[in-house]
């Protein structure tokens, strides 16, 4: 009797054996499954512009953050590729096919360097990830001209007669140009461009006088109209800026109104979007959508945003990739009727 009990409770109690140990390899297989891929060498971080623009800024912000908060193992090391407009920079990335440790900030030259250089790249070259936010164009003019709107200006460029008004912008056939392009477009007026090396040059023409109006970032005119000396009349986009705490003793960005509500019926935003190299997983899309938005969270970026004025809107998947086809076709009109395109 022992011997048979022995010999049917042995079976038994492997068996519950064997359904433990299958439950702790069920377990230690979901457990490996939901391990997220995560980065097995240093992310590098490339710039597709120079040292100290807004790219820059926000790429070694973005790095500083992630480092401060230890949300990422390993390092993520920014590097400048400027050369070619950019291209340089989106080149190295295209050809890292399949490759996750290198990610991309990118601005409108992901569209304007190849339409003006004709340089083998396009945006569908790499992996978009998610789109951080969206810089913000200003239209200035100096605070001692009599305009007080937009209106008020374009009327006063039309009477002036064509080429007779001078606007200032930061380099050729990029954005600031392109802007006014689309400026004269809708209204029907037609400026003297001048170009300038950075933002800042274009800032203090203005309040010199040399020319009549700008299209400066916010962050790039803010000291001049905290000092008096210039004047915001119009921002392009299709809503007003969020940020209600006063810039100068009356006026908040928020109380400047957008251009279209100006009857100056054109707008322009400028993409800050993160991408990756083509071929890579949606595991590690993921990886880095996801730091991304915890980069978003802290309170580091939130002060960031409202220091350079900039428009919060965050897209990823579908969404972004609807988002830059509009973009890319937007910029295609634009720079085809400026002339900006390669031969």
């Amino acid at each position: 009797m022992n011997a048979v009990r022995i010999s049917t409770g042995l079976p038994h109690r492997l068996g519950k054996l064997a359904q433990g140990l299958l439950g702790v390899a069920a377990a230690i297989g979901m457990s490996t499954a939901a391990q997220a891929w995560e980065p097995t060498k240093p992310v590098e971080f490339i710039i597709p512009a120079g040292t100290g623009g807004g790219a820059d800024q926000m790429a070694r912000l973005i790095q500083g953050i992630i480092s401060k908060n230890n949300l990422m193992k390993g390092n993520m090391v920014v590097v400048n590729k400027s050369g070619g407009a950019g291209a340089e920079g989106f080149l190295a990335v295209k050809e890292a096919k399949g490759d996750p440790h290198k990610i991309i900030i990118t601005l409108s030259n992901l569209f304007t360097t190849p339409m003006a250089t004709g340089v083998p790249f396009n945006w569908k070259d790499m992996t978009p990830v998610q789109m951080m936010a969206l810089d913000q164009f200003v239209l200035w003019v100096n605070a001692e001209t009599p305009y007080k709107t937009a209106s008020d200006y374009i009327a006063a460029v039309k009477a002036a007669g064509p080429l007779k008004m001078k606007m200032g912008g930061t380099g050729s056939k990029q954005e600031d140009q392109i802007i006014t392009v689309g400026l004269e477009k809708a209204t029907g007026t037609k400026f003297i461009y001048v170009p300038y090396k950075g933002g800042g040059e274009v800032a203090v023409q203005l309040v010199g006088g040399h020319v009549n109006s700008t299209v400066n970032n916010p962050a790039e005119a803010v000291s001049q109209w905290r000092a008096g000396t210039v004047r915001p009349l119009c921002v392009f986009d299709d809503t007003r800026m969020p940020y209600k705490t006063k810039v100068t003793d009356t006026m908040s960005w928020a109380d400047i109104p957008t251009c279209k509500e100006s009857g100056v019926p054109t707008d322009y935003v400028m993409l800050r979007g993160i991408f990756m190299a083509p071929g890579v997983t949606p595991e590690q899309v993921k990886y880095f959508d996801d730091l991304m938005t915890k980069v978003r969270g802290t309170p580091e970026w939130k002060e960031y945003l409202e220091r350079g004025a900039f428009n919060t809107t965050t897209l990823s998947g579908d969404a972004f990739r609807k988002w830059l086809e509009g973009a890319e076709a937007n910029h295609r009109t634009l720079m085809t009727e400026a002339g900006f395109m390669a031969k």
